[in-house]
């Protein structure tokens, strides 16, 4: 089934917190449940939806960075839509947003499990952090390089 990417809206949340919850604890530590909800009460510019059908099944955000430059945030995919092209489809709209700001930089937090992922689209680790997420949940900087 086609994926559909638009922007995050206020009426998505619950739909997104489902998404967090049914995440957890295998991608996300439940401790970081509080800052998601933060994240998307401030209704951050850049933050998106992928639906399949009217379902939502995931959500990303390419977003400024407090210490500069851009950022892949909060990348939730619905376990089952994993392997239905949703995660690239994530992937092809950061790369098409970075190259459209002349980004040079995306720097993503991974998790050793979503690590490999990110490594596919030429994405490159700089830093782990062992337990940096949580209990089991090693922290994965990333960065992806553009020309």
């Amino acid at each position: 089934m086609a994926v559909v990417i638009r922007s995050y809206d206020v009426r998505d949340q619950r739909d997104c917190l489902a998404l967090f919850n049914a995440n957890c604890p295998e991608y996300f530590d439940p401790g970081e449940r509080a800052d998601y909800l933060e994240f998307l009460d401030q209704q951050p510019a850049g933050y998106a939806v992928c639906l399949q059908g009217q379902s939502i099944v995931g959500a990303f955000g390419v977003c400024a960075r407090a210490e500069g430059g851009l950022g892949l945030r909060w990348i939730l995919i619905a376990a089952a839509a994993q392997g239905q092209g949703v995660g690239s489809a994530m992937m092809v709209r950061a790369q098409e947003v970075c190259r459209d700001l002349r980004a040079a930089l995306l720097h993503i937090s991974a998790s050793q499990k979503s690590a490999p992922f990110f490594a596919r689209f030429g994405a490159r680790a700089v830093e782990t952090i062992p337990q940096g997420w949580g209990p089991d949940l090693d922290r994965v900087e990333m960065v992806l390089q553009f020309p």
